[in-house]
């Protein structure tokens, strides 16, 4: 091999310099998420996510050009980890549909318990502080929100489909209302710590779906 070729990079794992590179990336990101679903994007400082991580403060801006750039990029990961829960839930073909979106329900309630209500939605801490972000944030809250929506929808078309939910129902409407009403709740939950708020909107949001059949 002349001295003009270039390397070729073989298979395994990636350089070491890389790999540390990509790992400090993934912890902020992974960091960024738990702060973000407690306190929103705003009121977290650097200082408090490089905490207990052994980065460098002055690293962060080597890893992201920004802290907005960090932001979207956590919002990013979100979205995906959201999306597959989601879908863990909602695409259970061994499960009623209206049960799929009522074991959701209850597998919220019993994390935002199980973490005391310190912890809520990230797209939703971050959809309450859109006005005093870029315009880029709000596109894509909005962006993630929809694909949410049209997995509830889908959720109740295959309700619909076994008759267990009037076809008079609009599924994107009711999937539309659905969002704005649970988001509402999780705030409300971890304002008073309680889950009365969720239940009383599940409940709500089921009876709705009982008047709208008889």
């Amino acid at each position: 091999m002349s001295n003009s070729e270039p390397l070729k990079r073989g298979r395994g794992r990636p350089p070491k310099q890389f790999a540390g590179e990509m790992e400090g990336r993934d912890l902020l990101v992974r960091k960024g998420m738990e702060l973000l679903t407690e306190k929103g994007f705003i009121s977290t400082g650097i200082s408090e996510l490089l905490e207990g991580t052994d980065i460098p403060k002055g690293s962060f801006y080597h890893y992201f050009k920004s802290k907005d750039a960090f932001g979207l990029e956590v919002l990013e990961a979100y979205g995906r980890y959201f999306d597959h829960l989601l879908d863990g839930y909602l695409l259970a073909e061994d499960v009623p549909p209206l049960k799929r979106l009522q074991n959701f329900m209850d597998g919220a309630i019993g994390w935002i318990e199980r973490h005391e209500f310190r912890r809520g939605c990230l797209i939703g801490n971050m959809g309450q502080e859109a006005s005093g972000l870029n315009a880029e944030f709000s596109e894509r809250l909005e962006a993630v929100f929809e694909g949410w929506q049209n997995r509830i929808a889908r959720c109740l078309d295959a309700a619909q489909v076994i008759g267990d939910l009037s076809p008079d129902i609009e599924t994107h409407k009711m999937a539309t209302f659905f969002w704005i009403g649970w988001e509402g709740a999780i705030l409300r939950a971890k304002l008073v710590k309680s889950t009365e708020p969720l239940n009383l909107f599940r409940e709500v949001f089921f009876s709705q779906l009982k008047i709208s059949t008889q």
